[in-house]
Formats: structure tokens, C-alpha cells, sequence
């Protein structure tokens, strides 16, 4: 073999020791991206589950009643000592917490008379001008927890509701869980928006609150008894539901509506049904006056929220020290 055979054998040996690290490396490439996909599939789905698992509970907190456990307390940009003496702090202030709807003292037997209190979580528009009328027409007042809203429109409702004596209470500003739920300071600086922003409008200092979701709902980070704790010293008396009139699904009808308030009601001495009145429950209105009607064909009572009714909450305001 003379040189230039022994040139040409060596270029083509280094030419396939090119064409295979070409090769090793598109191997490696592909390779990696088939594992990072992968992996980036898995984190994926685990964010898509538990962001699943947060709009569930909420969607059941505020459609099924309040029947959830309190979250833990969370902490942010604190040291672990700082984090270690709140978490103390916490324990020995809710150390004698009591939670539950279902209170022995509320359930009602055969021969018992039936309290029932109205109340609707109220973004003030068109539905709510119409179940005002409606309720009217049948002499029966109820309680609107309501957000903010500073078109006219809504401060004439506020001012209807009032004058019309029904309850007027709070059901945060924004309603923006994110915001309301992300510090005790932040629940604060809502609640007085809200409470200022009423007081302004109807001349009213409302006494009464709804936390978006409930007390017991799981989307807050904070323990919601840190909340109620607030209201507490606020002097405010906060109110659950241990009715729910199915009224939050996209396709429910009045018949199911005046069902389950109906057949709810009947466990209990002191009932505060959950209604809704946003511009998609016009359905709600269809179903009230038919829902009047059962309810006083039934000898049950229908009254606003005032300082005698007995509270019904998740978290109980009177076990916190």
C-alpha cells in the first residue's frame, strides 16, 4: 500500500471517528430532552393535581357546607425560630378551639319550630333588585353579606337593603381569596375597606361578616382562626351556613334549590341557608317566592340576622382566647 492509499485510508478512519462522535452527541441530546420532557410532564402533572385538589375544596366549601378540617398556620420570610415561637404562640392561643356545624344543642327533633335566616353571599346587581321585590311582596326579610362595589347601582342597592330592613352585612371588598387570605394584615386592610365603604354609603356600621369560602375553607394559607380571631376583637360576629341551597352549579334548577333548603332545615332548631345572587342566579329568584311559601306552609319562622341568633359557625368565635 503506498502513501497516498495509507492518506486516504486514515481520512476516511478520522471521518468516521467525526461521524460517530456526530452521532453520540445527537444520541445524548435526544436522550436528555427525552428526560427532561419527562420530568417536566411529572412536575407538571403534580402542580395540575394539587392546583385541582385547591379549586375542589373550595368548590366543596362553598356548595356542600362547611365539614373541613382547618388549615395549619403558615408563616412567610420568617426565620425557623421566629416560625417555631409563632407556631407556640398559635397552638396555646387555639389550644381550646372547637369546630363543627352540628351542635348537639342545634339539632331539632319532630316537635321542634324552625328558625330560618335567608342570607345571600351578595355582588350587587340586576338578581338582587329582583329577589328585594320578591321579598316584598311576601312581608319577609333576610341578610345580604355583600361585596364592594362603587358604581351607583350597587351603592342604590346597599341603601335599599338597609331601608327595606333587611340585614346588611360583609362579605369582604374584593373577595379576592389571594388577597383577603394572605396575611392577618391583609384580611385587615379588607375588612375595614369594606366596613368603611358601607358606613359611607348607608350611614350604617355593619356588625355582621362571611368569610369568602367559610371558616373552615382550605384555600387560605393562614389558619382561618387567626381571621376569626380578628373579627373577635373587632367586636363582629361572623356567620356560617349549615344549609346550602345548591344554588352554585352552572345548571341547577329552582326545584333543586327549594329541595335542598327544605329538606336541610328540617335538622335543625336554627337554620342559615346559603343563597347566592350574582347575575347568573336569576334561577335563585325563580325559586324564592315557591321557597317562601314551603317554608311558612312548614310553621318555620324567616328572619334577618340580628344580635339573638345563635351563631352558626365552623370555627366557634367563643373558643378562641
Amino acid at each position: 500500500m503506498n502513501t497516498n492509499e495509507m492518506d486516504a485510508v486514515e481520512l476516511q478512519r478520522q471521518r468516521r471517528k467525526r461521524i460517530n462522535r456526530i452521532k453520540s452527541a445527537i444520541v445524548f441530546i435526544i436522550t436528555f430532552w427525552i428526560i427532561a420532557s419527562l420530568l417536566a410532564i411529572v412536575i407538571l402533572s403534580v402542580q395540575v393535581a394539587l392546583l385541582n385538589k385547591r379549586v375542589k375544596n373550595l368548590e366543596q366549601a362553598v356548595s356542600s357546607g362547611i365539614t373541613i378540617d382547618s388549615p395549619s398556620p403558615g408563616n412567610t420570610g420568617t426565620t425557623e425560630k421566629d416560625n417555631s415561637e409563632k407556631t407556640t404562640e398559635n397552638n396555646d392561643r387555639f389550644a381550646n378551639l372547637v369546630t363543627g356545624i352540628d351542635t348537639e344543642d342545634n339539632m331539632a327533633s319532630e316537635t321542634d319550630a324552625h328558625e330560618v335566616y335567608l342570607t345571600f353571599d351578595c355582588v350587587p346587581g340586576d338578581v338582587t333588585n329582583q329577589i328585594l321585590d320578591i321579598l316584598k311582596l311576601y312581608n319577609v326579610k333576610a341578610t345580604f353579606f355583600v361585596t364592594g362595589d362603587e358604581s351607583e347601582e350597587a351603592q342604590a342597592i346597599y341603601k335599599r337593603i338597609v331601608a327595606e330592613g333587611h340585614t346588611l352585612g360583609m362579605h369582604s371588598y374584593s373577595n379576592q381569596y389571594s388577597d383577603i387570605y394572605g396575611s392577618v394584615e391583609d384580611f385587615a386592610k379588607d375588612y375595614t375597606k369594606i366596613s368603611d365603604y358601607l358606613y359611607k354609603v348607608t350611614g350604617l356600621r355593619c356588625k355582621y361578616y362571611r368569610f369568602p369560602g367559610g371558616s373552615g375553607n382550605q384555600i387560605s394559607n393562614v389558619n382561618m382562626a387567626e381571621f376569626a380571631g380578628y373579627l373577635k376583637e373587632q367586636n363582629i360576629t361572623y356567620f356560617d351556613w349549615n344549609v346550602a341551597a345548591a344554588d352554585t352549579a352552572s345548571d341547577y334548577t329552582s326545584e333543586q334549590v327549594v329541595t335542598s333548603v327544605i329538606e336541610g332545615i328540617e335538622q335543625y332548631k336554627t337554620s342559615v341557608v346559603l343563597l347566592h345572587d350574582d347575575e347568573s342566579k336569576s334561577t335563585t329568584a325563580l325559586a324564592l317566592g315557591t321557597l317562601i311559601e314551603q317554608l311558612q306552609a312548614k310553621g318555620a319562622t324567616i328572619l334577618p340576622i340580628d344580635d339573638n341568633t345563635k351563631s352558626i359557625q365552623y370555627i366557634h368565635a367563643d373558643s378562641i382566647d
